[in-house]
């Protein structure tokens, strides 16, 4: 029998929780350990800025988007097959919040392969793109799961989502607002002086939409266990 988080398709909404939790607290550690950060609520992009972990960091990332890509298509075709069954909402819809997620999916791409000091106005772009569409796609996910209620939802997972979804918001402006009045300085790996408030407080929603991700793509677990995607292959006759 298998594990309850392997069952169906649903290792890969439980991969993507682990790998990405993983990839910020390794990161992390090993930038506080190298001296490299403040220990005390640092920029998730300055804890993979330096060597050695920017290459940690960067690995990690860029499969954490390919994970997130393929759990938001996963989770699409879900939306897709149930509209088919019991029709609750429009197809462009669906869609649109799809490729929302797919852009902030690239946005964290970007992060990964462009290093805070390397190319900082490319690293800033991806950041943006991930948070922003990051936002928007659990959002719209949430009000997609309240339009599936009760057919293929519950009040409970609606509730759920739509706090985190509504947390995320809230702090993803300050997180801006901080960070442009702070300057957007660019990070630097010597020793210097300590991050002033508006940084801390930036980075502090940083974290907590970075977790509301995590947070949000769990709740994925318990539906996922009920779907099978299989994948078929057609040879034409003209080949």
């Amino acid at each position: 029998m298998l594990v309850w988080c392997m069952d169906s398709v649903a290792l890969l909404p439980c991969v993507l929780i682990i790998w990405s939790s993983a990839a910020f607290i390794a990161s992390y550690i090993f930038a506080v350990l190298e001296g490299h950060v403040v220990p005390f609520i640092p920029y998730i992009s300055d804890t993979g800025t330096c060597i050695p972990e920017s290459g940690l960091f960067g690995f990690m990332i860029s499969v954490t988007a390919v994970l997130g890509a393929a759990t938001m298509y996963v989770r699409y075709k879900i939306i897709q097959a149930q509209n088919v069954r019991i029709s609750f909402l429009n197809y462009w819809f669906n869609l649109a919040s799809f490729l929302i997620g797919v852009i902030g999916c690239i946005g964290m791409g970007i992060v990964a392969s462009f290093q805070e000091t390397s190319v900082t106005a490319v690293h800033d772009v991806g950041a943006l793109l991930t948070f922003i569409c990051g936002v928007a796609y659990i959002f719209l996910q949430s009000l997609i799961t309240f339009k599936a209620c009760p057919q293929w939802s519950n009040k409970g997972i609606c509730y759920i989502r739509m706090t985190i979804s509504v947390i995320s918001v809230i702090a993803i402006f300050p997180m801006i607002i901080c960070a442009s009045f702070d300057g957007m300085k660019m990070y630097h790996c010597e020793a210097g002086e300590e991050p002033s408030p508006y940084h801390q407080a930036s980075a502090a929603c940083e974290w907590i939409v970075a977790f509301g991700f995590v947070t949000f793509f769990l709740t994925y677990i318990k539906e996922f266990q009920a779907i099978s995607l299989k994948i078929s292959t057609e040879i034409h006759d003209d080949f």
